[in-house]
């Protein structure tokens, strides 16, 4: 009878002792803030800047308003919507066999045109670290570079920029020495792990350094789920645009190639794009 009532009692205190853990856990669940995931947040808390109409009209920023002039970004961004979303893919490079093409001003012109997808939030960096042209073409001076964010010396939160509510710029103040070690390196690789994981981005356009400018590009284009061929026309030839396409085949997807500045004209609508 004694052993049957300190089993009991045994039993019991230990019932107490659970209860009790339990009320102590419960405590620390309700008194323990969660963690903010708010994206808006923290996008919001990057700096606001705004273009000058002056600067779109002299840097030929026509998707800045949308409208008709407006119309071959907003194709090219549809397009890039399709291919990127088909096939689960958010990063993605703009590339050109070499200067001149317009890879910069078409960079600059899908930030505006993505902007306007009020849904959807992009980040569009900077990479041509030898000959950085971004920062110009929005007629903005940064105070640091996209190195120094890959590089793990600054934070984007302070150094990127908000165009907008829902466009993030990386840009650069003046080249950057070693541009091809920075690229290449496991820091980048892991920055911008950091970068996508933390403000989780829609897409991420990169403005790449021209392919045949130096070795940037094969260092760093399998960081990216596909790219973009910028050809110009009248001025890239035949020949330049089937290596290129090769070169980047070996490394990433090429999403396509685009024809710049060329002339045409739609004879179903009678619009004439430039």
């Amino acid at each position: 009878m004694e052993k049957l009532q300190s089993a009991i009692e045994k039993a019991r205190l230990q019932r107490e002792t659970a209860n009790a853990s339990d009320a102590v856990k419960t405590a620390k669940k309700t008194t323990v803030a969660p963690k903010s995931n708010d994206l808006t947040d923290i996008w919001t808390a990057l700096e606001q800047v705004s273009v000058s109409s002056q600067v779109v009209r002299d840097n030929h920023l026509h998707a800045q308003a949308g409208g008709h002039e407006a119309a071959p970004f907003d194709m090219l961004r549809t397009r890039i919507l399709q291919q990127t979303r088909a096939n689960g893919w958010k990063r993605v490079a703009i590339v050109s066999p070499d200067s001149g093409c317009g890879k910069t001003t078409m960079a600059a012109n899908l930030a505006f045109s993505f902007g306007r997808r009020t849904d959807f939030r992009t980040m569009v960096l900077d990479l041509d670290l030898r000959r950085p042209q971004l920062a110009s073409k929005f007629g903005l001076k940064p105070q640091h570079t996209m190195a120094d964010v890959l590089q793990g010396r600054l934070e984007f939160s302070g150094h990127g920029v908000r165009l907008g509510d829902n466009v993030a710029l990386g840009l650069n103040n003046g080249p950057v020495e070693n541009s091809s070690e920075i690229l290449q390196s496991e820091t980048t690789k892991d920055a911008l792990t950091v970068l996508q994981d933390t403000y989780q981005p829609d897409l991420m356009l990169f403005d790449m350094p021209p392919l045949q400018a130096a070795d940037d590009n094969f260092g760093f284009l399998n960081n990216v789920d596909c790219a973009i061929l910028l050809a110009q026309a009248e001025h890239t030839t035949i020949k330049q645009i089937d290596v290129a396409e090769r070169q980047i085949a070996e490394l990433t997807n090429v999403l396509g190639v685009v024809l710049n500045q060329c002339r045409y004209t739609d004879d179903a609508y009678g619009y004439g794009y430039y």
